[in-house]
């Protein structure tokens, strides 16, 4: 159901209630509010992230934290758990880990939460949100020295975007397995990794994955 459905069957309810007395159909009103505001709240947060990754690209720097990101995604995965919506937990699941893991740099904190949304999406499906926590949890470990795990995790997460047809998604991952190839010494396996995601950015209009592209290949 959509949230202007929802909203809309509220106002239904709200009139069945008023007119009829009968005000037990409320508490089914508030939890399709409920579900728009979690929806809304993840959404909010979501705007904040790929604000706060244009400034740092723009400004070749970290900006500073909007700390009401943290809080629309605490807000959603409130609500979800309230409502027994596990795919939507584990969506929001996933927002906290990348946000302690890009914003704020922490790994320690971030993969826990991104282990669990993993977990939970793995159980109730969702194979855009299981391939974000797959990413995020290679960049972990890449960051760790982990290449083999890195690797196995940022190729299962492409395969999951080339099957929901992600492929600007599946093009950044390629940028992380082309270094996690030149770390392990395979730079002829990185410059052809970087070729093919070059050709799929570009048929996309991935500009900013194309630049991602340019930079690691001055790198490698």
């Amino acid at each position: 159901m959509s949230a202007e459905d929802r909203i809309e069957q509220a106002k239904t309810l709200y009139e069945r209630a008023v007119f009829s007395g009968d005000v037990s159909v409320l508490t089914h009103a508030e939890r399709g509010l409920d579900a728009v505001e979690a929806d809304t709240a993840l959404a909010r947060g979501r705007i904040l992230h790929a604000r706060f990754l244009n400034e740092r690209a723009s400004a070749g720097s970290s900006p500073v934290e909007d700390p009401a990101e943290l809080a629309l995604f605490e807000r959603a995965i409130e609500l979800y758990r309230a409502l027994g919506d596990a795919r939507g937990e584990a969506e929001a699941l996933f927002w906290i880990g990348c946000l302690h893991q890009v914003i704020r740099r922490d790994n320690e904190t971030a993969v826990p939460e991104l282990e669990q949304s993993c977990q939970l999406v793995a159980q109730v499906g969702g194979k855009p949100t299981q391939s974000e926590a797959l990413r995020h949890l290679g960049i972990a470990a890449h960051m760790a020295g982990r290449l083999d795990e890195a690797r196995e995790r940022l190729e299962e997460s492409s395969r999951l975007r080339r099957e929901v047809g992600a492929l600007p998604g599946m093009a950044a991952n390629m940028v992380g397995l082309a270094y996690i190839a030149a770390a392990q010494d395979r730079r002829a396996d990185a410059l052809a990794t970087l070729d093919e995601a070059h050709a799929i950015a570009q048929a996309h209009g991935a500009h900013a994955i194309v630049r991602q592209i340019e930079q690691a290949r001055m790198e490698i």
